[in-house]
């Protein structure tokens, strides 16, 4: 997926969940999204649990979460 087009499927709205970045259209944060497939949880049952997701929704929150974690300023882990 190119860049413009996650762009265009997720939003940061201060005026809605506290302005973290979300899919568009909906209330469903990028860090549930990429939370749950880090805890192993496939596309199938994101979208049986969020129905109003698409695949390609779930395909902008990760790319989104890469471009995020290219472009910051990382600083170590406390152990």
């Amino acid at each position: 997926m190119e860049r413009q087009q996650w762009m265009e499927r997720i939003v940061v709205d201060p005026k809605r969940h506290g302005g973290e970045p979300c899919v568009k259209g909906t209330r469903i944060p990028v860090s549930v999204i990429v939370g749950s497939i880090a805890d192993g949880d496939t596309v199938e049952v994101l979208l049986t649990a969020y129905p109003n997701l698409t695949p390609a929704d779930i395909q902008a929150a990760l790319q989104y979460a890469a471009e995020v974690v290219r472009e910051a300023s990382l600083l170590p882990l406390a152990s």
